[in-house]
């Protein structure tokens, strides 16, 4: 049997988010700082969009850049070095950018077309080939125009890289601040590189467990503001949002099904923190796990059969898979005193998740298949691992001196950012699906 000591920590590591260390007041977005890209990066060049007379605030070009630079893959080429802006593939002088020591270059330009809209056409060029590999068209409004700049990014990367690009996707967080002693919560959203944050909710009582629906238009998440924890889910276009529990006790831990049908989630109504499945049209519960330990933490694998969770069952925190049909449950971890969090890639295979082997905290990828357990930040106090939709980045919660920020690293190691926020803590990243 677990002892009331193994317990205690558990439930403190399950509420462990609402110990936010609150910084400064204000509330503002969260800015970009690479600290290690690639040893060997691909030097880009992306020359200024011609925008033929179009007044936008967005500039495109600079946006690409920035994705491109962000994702450690890339070296670009400073603007101010550049001996040329050509704006289609026949405008290119191979020579003057062999010259800078470009592999690729990014030549567009913009045309108004029909309703208000505007048509950015746009080339990736291979200079040491000589040729053009790519050509692509993109259209919106002038409102829009930094979706066209993450789509852009998107078609440059996926046709260098052969890994679909995720700059369209997006970021939900929880930011706290503190003003005279009050604090104050929000649920945010915003655009993969901190821009564009929008406001879901406000609170004056913590939030917790965001968790995207798979269509990108709802977001399930934690909210104290009926005086216990409850889950909601909300419509972030229409801004509808419905109270899905209030049970005495624990309600946590929100996971979408890959079918949008149902939700799997945390309930202790029974006695225990369990795992529960909530059918969202009938909105019947059916309890998965019967056991004495603290069973949390529940999401989806691929093939909607399956769930990982994390339980205390085996005496300290570590991932089980479960089989929702027979119930049957199977340890996956081994390796370490602490294994919690667990956040899936979307090959099925790479599990993100927060590892102890001794008394840090750090973030860790695992292999299904061969067990091999990798630690990928070098940080401490790290929690909250959320997989990006194509696999190649991992966003967490970290501490940067007394503050929490969001950091990010790729599964390979290589490459890490971070995005503080410029004022105030931020916890809880939960990275969209593709949008589109």
């Amino acid at each position: 049997m677990i002892g009331k000591s193994a317990k205690s920590s558990m439930v403190n590591g399950l509420l462990m988010l609402l110990l936010l260390a609150l910084a400064s007041p204000g509330y503002s977005e969260l800015v970009i700082r690479v600290t290690k890209g690639n040893d060997q990066p691909t030097k880009i060049a992306v020359a200024p969009i011609a925008m033929g007379g179009v007044q936008a605030k967005e500039d495109i070009s600079a946006i690409v850049e920035a994705d491109l630079r962000r994702s450690g893959l890339f070296e670009t080429i400073e603007r101010r070095d550049m001996l040329a802006f050509p704006s289609r593939a026949t405008d290119v002088y191979y020579r003057d950018w062999r010259l800078l020591g470009a592999e690729y270059l990014v030549a567009g330009n913009m045309q108004r077309i029909a309703d208000g809209r505007y048509q950015v056409e746009f080339s990736l060029l291979n200079v040491s080939g000589q040729k053009t590999v790519l050509t692509h068209k993109v259209s919106g409004t002038l409102s829009q125009m930094r979706d066209l700049a993450h789509l852009i990014s998107d078609k440059i990367y996926e046709e260098i890289t052969g890994i679909r690009g995720a700059f369209s996707t997006r970021l939900a967080y929880v930011t706290a601040t503190r003003i005279n002693d009050e604090y104050t919560y929000r649920l945010n959203v915003a655009d993969t590189d901190g821009a564009r944050e929008k406001l879901v909710l406000e609170s004056r009582e913590p939030i917790m467990s965001p968790a995207w629906s798979g269509d990108g238009k709802e977001l399930a998440y934690v909210s104290f503001e009926t005086g216990r924890p409850a889950i909601f889910r909300q419509n972030l276009v229409s801004a509808q949002r419905q109270q899905l529990t209030n049970f005495s006790g624990l309600n946590g831990a929100p996971s979408w099904s890959p079918d949008g049908k149902q939700m799997a989630l945390v309930l202790s109504k029974d006695g225990n923190p369990e795992i529960y499945l909530l059918d969202l049209q009938s909105k019947q519960f059916s309890r998965l796990t019967r056991h004495f330990a603290i069973d949390t933490e529940p999401t989806w694998m691929p093939d909607g059969k399956h769930l990982l969770f994390t339980s205390d069952r085996g005496g300290t925190p570590q991932i089980y898979k479960l089989n929702i049909a027979t119930k049957a449950t199977e340890r996956l971890t081994f390796s370490g005193n602490y294994n919690a969090r667990p956040s899936l890639a979307p090959d099925g295979r790479t599990l993100a998740m927060v590892h102890r082997q001794s008394d840090t905290f750090h973030i860790a990828s695992f292999d299904l298949k061969t067990g091999r357990m990798i630690e990928l930040t070098e940080t401490r106090l790290d929690e909250s691992p959320t997989v990006a939709p194509n696999g190649a980045m991992l966003m967490y919660a970290t501490k940067q001196g007394d503050r929490g920020v969001l950091a990010a690293v790729s599964l390979d190691a290589g490459v890490r950012y971070v995005l503080p926020s410029s004022r105030g803590d931020v916890r809880e990243p939960a990275w969209s699906p593709f949008l589109r």
